[in-house]
């Protein structure tokens, strides 16, 4: 991945990247036991400051970036979350915000009607008492509720079914989502990172293989990883380093080629483990839709993250994360 040089005054860099992860904190009101970030209620917003956030989605719209996610742990908690979306809308970015619905408060319900604005939700089961263990947080109810809300809003939505226990019944909560009215529904298993460990530590078999191809996520503390889920793999910092020479850097390229030669990608970018019946909404985590039938978007990025919706309605890719 590289990108090209300075460019004259009011210009636009062109680059191969598209979409940015903001982990913007690491606070959550959830404690969730698959959570790969590990925030909780003890988790802070990191050393960088709102202005930080303002540089980098300056630098994510210079460089040609489409959509930013706003994630991590809780978005909404952090003070400044309306700001910022409304500041990439006003680049001229696209925005999601992955949230656990808990609570929205008036004036982020305001930012979430605004025309180029989506939310995105995991959502676990039908039964309150699992979501209690999944959660560690009796909030089944009032995420409920709030996805009821999003989609009276009128406001894009989709959610993620993370499948983890032995009882839980995904069919019946992707059929509860549906009657909600949530068209877009995914369904993942649990991926061993962070607090997703169970029986070995992280590594390149909870990916994808696509991490680094179009997209990037920056933390809390500012360092740039391949994707969320690749924490032991950091490519820079945006606290030192511009985010064009992180991606221009020989760290993202030496990583990239590591995960391409891991997944056996080759220079053609088609994934050899690719499914053939990939289809929208139902990709295999090591599915590239680049190899997958007219009805995937060759051009979509993430080209497929865990339980990503590869072609969302409009043609681009909605990513999905635990």
């Amino acid at each position: 991945m590289t990108a090209t040089t300075e460019p004259a005054s009011g210009t636009t860099r062109q680059t191969n990247l598209n979409f940015v992860w903001l982990e913007i904190t690491g606070k959550c009101q959830l404690e969730c036991v698959h959570c790969y970030a590990e925030s909780g209620p003890d988790g802070t917003h990191g050393v960088m400051e709102s202005s930080d956030w303002l540089g980098v989605i300056d630098q994510c719209a210079d460089l040609g970036v489409q959509m930013v996610q706003f994630i991590d742990g809780e978005p909404t908690l952090h003070p400044d979350l309306a700001l910022l979306v409304e500041y990439a809308l006003d680049q001229g970015l696209e925005v999601e915000v992955f949230s656990n619905l808990v609570h929205v408060s008036d004036r982020m319900w305001d930012t979430f009607t605004r025309p180029g604005v989506r939310l995105a939700c995991s959502w676990y089961t039908t039964d309150p008492k699992q979501h209690l263990l999944i959660t560690r947080r009796n909030t089944h109810a009032r995420t409920k509720a709030n996805i009821t809300k999003a989609i009276a809003h009128g406001v894009p939505l989709r959610a993620g079914i993370i499948g983890m226990l032995d009882d839980q019944n995904v069919q019946a909560a992707t059929a509860e989502l549906e009657a909600l009215g949530v068209a877009d529904v995914g369904v993942d298993h649990l991926r061993q990172v962070g607090r997703g460990i169970r029986d070995r530590d992280a590594t390149v078999a909870e990916l994808c293989g696509n991490c680094g191809d179009g997209v990037l996520a920056i933390g809390p503390n500012g360092a740039v990883w391949p994707c969320v889920f690749t924490r032991w793999m950091p490519v820079g910092n945006v606290q030192d380093t511009a985010l064009a020479d992180v991606l221009a850097g020989q760290e993202l390229a030496r990583r990239t080629a590591e995960l391409q030669d891991a997944f056996g990608v080759s220079p053609s970018g088609c994934n050899p483990n690719c499914n053939p019946t990939c289809a929208p909404h139902r990709c295999e985590p090591t599915c590239a839709p680049s190899c997958a039938p007219a009805n995937c978007n060759p051009t979509c990025s993430p080209k497929c993250g865990p339980s990503c919706s590869p072609c969302a309605p409009d043609g681009r890719c909605w990513p999905y994360f635990q």
